[in-house]
């Protein structure tokens, strides 16, 4: 046991008097905690011994020289050795009584232990199927990470147990817990109504500083106060009394963060795409005009903190309900929280809203048949609902289109341009001197008819890639930027960079945009750019966007490498007359309208579709068009409860082999919509299309439901994630559900507001 050895003058040679004999201790904690103990009492023996030498030696020093100093101080060096015995008889007592604590604690914990023995194993429930894999999962890796112990666990099978049953939900509740704290969910907070914004100074201190990232999205939210001000008074009226509850919202720009390396701000002084932060300052503004609660985080430690991330690395729950009703985040993002989250990534992934540049097509998001059929990339495989990407162009009806801003003119504005326009201006798209790299041939032929003005970037010489006949302003602030653009009569691109914002402001400010076109169609197959993005969608032109939605003539397509093509596009559009043009869906007010549908309608955390692969309602809720071309949902057949969009704005095509519904559907002037493939995967709805079905089945497929006309097979869905708009084969003709659409609001059906 404890022992403390003689008196510090009498002890046996190497046998220190605090030696703390540990033999027939239990545990090794206390073991450990004595031993602790032990190494610290030698260590002041030590030094209580040079103290006691330094002092008699210093006494008998004096001695020889003053016999009277020698007998007054020779008393007190005695009192030290007295005083110091006591110390350490002190600390011998108090290392004996923790002896017996931890000794009284064992035999405690060892009754406990054998009371509860039967009640600390994992039972086999047939509802915790995986209960005893995840106990032995504990008892073997507990120790891998530190928030297992910031919950309780301590090795023990019944904190194994309380952890899995309590903080995860694995096992059982244990009988003999209190079950009153783990019962009690939180009440939800009472709906408070959204009201509109209009003041956004609150939101440029949200917003935070210090990244010249930040700065630039700052400025840019500034500037265009009135125009959302404005917007909202708009909205609001459109609305009326409709009620929009109020969410609770976190941005977690993940780009942004120091993590994931933050490329993009060092950049925005230099000329670097711009393009993600203009669509994010507008995201921040939308949420907050709409009269939302808003936390934005640009750093991995804010994150954890909102989230209530617990210490340790990441494989724990999160240690609160969820208090956001919605993330707007990005692919960095998400890949960040799924790290530090857990298991509560699982279980509110369908709360997340990622956006993203480029899109996610569902053959891509689904992870087993993206790793089965060669569409897993460094993107895909989140197993989102395809709705939950965000994109900033309308690339394919999987999706959402989030979209951005461009600033609006009012006719005052409009009628200066008409005014101040110069014929023969033209300005290049790319801030980059390497976009002018090889473009001699198409500038020499441009600069017969127009003078040419760029914004390449550069800090003390000029760009060797930029032609001397080139004015180069360098890299303009945004206002400055308008101003060149309201001047100019061409704004024309040379294929790079794809589908920016860019081509939208010049457009705004009476610009006519000239683009190549693309031929063969740029893809993931021949173009690095989107190697390992996951899409399989071909471009072909610079600006699909431009092309497909706004076209002539303010966007003109061509040929680049036809000389005379090129070279009669630009006589042509010096000759034509044009004034600025804003897609509605790219002003303040169509953002607004369009984020307050979402916010309102999509939820993803909801029950899956209403018709399960290959069921037959009782009565079916669609009809053959008169014209006997297409379904049409039935007049007499009640609307589906919670759909959305409203599932009577349906018509369903089948398409002809190798077309894509998202095509399909723009043949007949309509958008294809994915939220209504449920209702038509059915053998019912290629019967009611009169196709010859003999025989059907259901798989996973990502362009399924489909006819197979050799076989005469219909194949139906077995996996509702894998629901697609993308993707064609000639050997199908795809069933194809589309819906009407607000003009200028390709997002919205007309009933969807």
């Amino acid at each position: 046991m404890t022992s403390l050895g003689g008196q510090l003058s009498a002890r046996r040679p190497g046998d220190s008097p605090f030696t703390i004999r540990t033999e027939v201790l239990g545990g090794p904690e206390s073991r450990g905690v004595l031993r602790k103990m032990s190494d610290l009492l030698e260590l002041m023996a030590k030094r209580m011994d040079a103290l006691a030498r330094l002092e008699n030696g210093t006494e008998l020093h004096r001695a020889s020289g003053d016999g009277h100093f020698a007998a007054d101080r020779f008393p007190p060096g005695a009192g030290l050795m007295e005083r110091i015995q006591a110390i350490a008889q002190n600390v011998s007592d108090i290392a004996v009584k923790v002896d017996q604590i931890l000794r009284h604690s064992l035999v405690l914990h060892s009754k406990v232990s054998e009371g509860r023995r039967d009640q600390c194993e994992a039972p086999s429930d047939p509802k915790f199927p995986d209960c005893s894999g995840k106990v032995e999962w504990m008892r073997a890796r507990w120790t891998s990470d530190p928030c297992y112990a910031f919950f309780g666990v301590d090795g023990t099978e019944c904190s194994f147990l309380i952890y899995l049953s309590e903080v995860e939900w694995f096992c059982p509740p244990l009988p003999w817990r209190n079950q009153t704290a783990t019962q009690m969910a939180p009440k939800p907070l009472p709906k408070v109504q959204a009201v509109f914004r209009s003041n956004l100074s609150h939101l440029l201190e949200l917003m935070g500083s210090g990244k010249e990232s930040l700065i630039f999205m700052k400025k840019r939210t500034k500037r265009l106060t009135a125009q959302w001000a404005l917007a909202a008074q708009r909205l609001a009226q459109k609305l009326g009394s409709v009620w929009r509850d109020q969410k609770q919202i976190l941005v977690h720009i993940g780009f942004l963060t120091e993590e994931s390396g933050d490329v993009f701000s060092p950049r925005v002084l230099k000329g670097g795409p711009l393009g993600e932060m203009v669509q994010w300052a507008d995201i921040l503004a939308t949420l907050y005009v709409l009269g939302h609660g808003l936390r934005i985080t640009v750093s991995l430690k804010e994150l954890q903190s909102n989230l209530g991330v617990p210490p340790g690395r990441g494989n724990c729950p999160l240690t609160m309900p969820l208090p956001f009703d919605l993330i707007y985040t990005d692919y960095h993002g998400l890949q960040q929280m799924k790290q530090h989250m857990g298991l509560s990534f699982k279980k509110y992934r369908c709360r997340i809203r990622v956006i993203d540049t480029f899109g996610t097509e569902p053959a891509y998001n689904h992870e087993e048949y993206a790793t089965l059929h060669g569409y897993r990339t460094n993107w895909g495989y989140w197993n989102l609902n395809p709705k939950q990407f965000m994109t900033m162009f309308p690339h394919t009806p999987d999706n959402s289109f989030m979209g951005f801003v461009s600033e609006e003119l009012n006719e005052t504005e409009k009628q200066l341009i008409r005014g101040g326009k110069a014929s023969n201006m033209a300005v290049v798209y790319g801030k980059e001197a390497s976009i002018w790299k090889g473009k001699d041939k198409f500038l020499g032929v441009l600069n017969k008819y127009m003078e040419i003005h760029g914004t390449v970037y550069y800090e003390s010489q000029r760009p060797p890639e930029v032609p001397a006949f080139v004015k180069n302003h360098g890299l303009l602030p945004q206002p400055e930027f308008q101003q060149l653009l309201r001047k100019a009569k061409l704004f024309i691109g040379f294929g790079f960079p794809y589908e920016g914002p860019a081509p939208l402001e010049a457009i705004a400010n009476g610009c006519v945009f000239l683009q190549a076109r693309f031929s063969p169609p740029h893809s993931s197959l021949n173009h690095e750019f989107f190697r390992g993005k996951p899409t399989s969608r071909e471009l072909f032109s610079q600006h699909p966007y431009a092309e497909n939605f706004i076209g002539k003539p303010h966007v003109w397509t061509v040929d680049y490498n036809n000389s005379e093509e090129f070279e009669a596009a630009i006589k042509a559009i010096m000759r034509t007359q044009v004034d600025p043009y804003l897609p509605y869906e790219y002003s303040c007010e169509g953002m607004l309208e369009r984020i307050h549908a979402y916010i309102q309608h999509q939820d993803f955390c909801a029950a899956p579709g209403p018709v399960p692969p290959g069921a037959r309602a009782p009565q079916s809720p669609f009809v053959l068009a008169p014209n006997a071309t297409h379904l049409e949902w039935a007049q007499n057949a009640s609307s589906a409860p919670g759909a959305w969009p409203p599932a009577h704005s349906l018509r369903a095509w089948l398409a002809t082999a190798g077309r894509a519904c998202t095509d399909a559907c723009l043949d007949h002037g309509l958008i294809c919509e994915p939220s209504f493939f449920p209702f038509l995967n059915s053998r019912d709805a290629f019967q009611k299309l009169q196709v010859p079905c003999d025989s059907t089945e259901s798989e996973m497929n990502h362009l399924y439901p489909a006819f197979a006309q050799p076989g005469r097979e219909c194949f139906l869905q077995k996996e509702p994630l894998l629901f697609s708009c993308a993707g064609s084969s000639t050997k199908y003709h795809r069933l194809c559900p589309c819906r009407d659409f607000r003009k200028g609001q390709v997002a919205l059906c007309q009933d969807c507001l």
